[in-house]
């Protein structure tokens, strides 16, 4: 299993890019986050908030990324309420893992991972590389806004790896 960066008491700590870039390589699968219900027909209708994302630990956020994913390759997604959860998370964001996935158009993080707004932080590249950019972005992920899990997401038939 991967290491995880925003472990309880060591969020606040400066993390370097090395290990940020050894926890998103370890933590390479596809996954989705379903932490606030949406089952039997209910509309998945609010974003996690603070006290949600804080009580979950990063085995309990792969776990629900699992159970998300396997609603989606079986075609049983939750219904989400786009609107509410855009309203609910107005005032604040708390994702709970920040996705690194290709810029592919047949593999979008927030479908494939039946993930809905305010859950991740996603940053899409070809290829799925990391830059200095990238890397910036993610360790704000983790280390000031609070992202317990950092994901890369890869799919079949990439273009930008087939091409180097």
């Amino acid at each position: 299993m991967s290491e995880h960066l925003c472990r309880e008491g060591h969020c606040g700590e400066t993390i370097g890019r090395r290990t940020v870039m050894k926890t998103a390589l370890g933590a390479a699968a596809l996954f989705a986050i379903g932490a606030n219900g949406g089952v039997n027909g209910v509309a998945y209708a609010a974003s996690l908030s603070k006290t949600q994302r804080d009580a979950m630990t990063p085995e309990q956020v792969l776990a629900e990324m699992a159970k998300g994913n396997e609603r989606f390759r079986t075609g049983k997604p939750m219904q989400h309420d786009y609107l509410a959860q855009k309203r609910s998370s107005a005032e604040g964001q708390y994702p709970a893992a920040v996705v690194l996935s290709c810029i592919d158009s047949r593999a979008p993080a927030e479908i494939v991972m039946d993930a809905g707004i305010g859950d991740t932080f996603n940053s899409r590249v070809a290829g799925n590389v990391v830059n200095d950019d990238l890397l910036g972005s993610m360790e704000f992920a983790c280390a000031v806004a609070g992202a317990k899990v950092v994901l890369v997401m890869g799919h079949t038939a990439c273009g930008a790896i087939k091409g180097r």
